[in-house]
């Protein structure tokens, strides 16, 4: 819970970067969150270890195409915490799940329960309604689901854990990042050292972004799956409520129509995680 609270607040953390954009942001994000993994890698002495995927051709390409993903995520994400689309990024975790099943039918040819093609349905309507309320395709909520799904999905091919594939991304992300950084910080057009403030809320970046990967991370060990798959519309409903009752973004009557719709389907979807996830007990049993 300590995680998806985390991650949730984050739409008030990232706007106190400002005046920083969006890629320095996520600059500062990549470059710190490394530095913090390789400390923790290094105190736990799996650092040598992870170094060692470097060696596998293969995981390490997979590793860079999921270091363009969580980079397309994070800048998307920030982009839009800090130009008032908080609703809409809430929009694209609430319908994460629903693309990784899509995924899963579509690419890893899985079959689909009745209540999963209803909660598929019924979310395909909300996103129908909430394009037509907005003019456009929700992007950023498809961008950040498309991401971040595409993201779990090579992941979970590659099996490492979290920090050391997170660590191993930043370390591929490192050169770009840091030159970016040189670069803004030669033109003097960079924020880091511009007050102290600001200083040390872009270094914390690092840990404020390690920090909830722990947390799950530890979970994962403690919680059945199902348990953790429930949990995470936390994360949405508190950006969702950050947006709508902190930033006061706009929500016409149709917006609330289609995020009724979305969770409408994520309530389907529940419902059939827990059936599921009682059959998986009773045939263990």
């Amino acid at each position: 819970m300590s995680a998806y609270v985390l991650w949730g607040l984050f739409p008030l953390y990232w706007p106190l970067l400002q005046p920083a954009n969006a890629l320095e942001i996520v600059s500062h994000r990549a470059v710190w969150t490394m530095v913090f993994c390789i400390v923790v890698l290094a105190l736990t002495h799996a650092l040598k270890s992870t170094l060692a995927t470097f060696k596998r051709p293969k995981v390490a390409i997979k590793l860079l195409t999921t270091t363009i993903l969580i980079s397309i995520n994070w800048l998307v994400y920030i982009w839009a915490t800090n130009n008032n689309h908080v609703v809409e990024a809430s929009l694209g975790y609430y319908i994460n799940p629903l693309i990784i099943i899509a995924f899963g039918v579509i690419l890893l040819k899985e079959k689909m329960r009745p209540l999963q093609w209803a909660a598929v349905s019924i979310a395909t309507i909300g996103v129908v309604v909430l394009t037509v309320d907005y003019g456009r395709l929700p992007w950023v909520a498809l961008a950040l689901a498309l991401s971040w799904g595409t993201y779990g999905l090579v992941k979970k091919q590659l099996g490492l854990g979290a920090l050391e594939g997170l660590a191993i991304e930043t370390m591929i992300a490192f050169i770009p990042y840091c030159g970016y950084l040189i670069f803004i910080g030669a033109k003097g057009e960079g924020q880091f050292g511009n007050g102290a403030g600001l200083t040390i809320l872009l270094f914390s970046a690092g840990a404020i972004t390690a920090i909830p990967l722990l947390l799950f991370n530890g979970s994962t060990n403690r919680l059945p799956y199902s348990t953790i798959g429930l949990l995470q519309y936390i994360t949405p409903t508190i950006q969702f409520s950050i947006g709508v009752w902190v930033n006061h973004e706009a929500m016409p009557i149709a917006r609330w129509v289609g995020f009724i719709f979305i969770w409408l389907a994520l309530i389907t979807l529940a419902g059939d995680l827990v059936k599921s996830g009682r059959t998986v007990d009773n045939s263990i049993a």
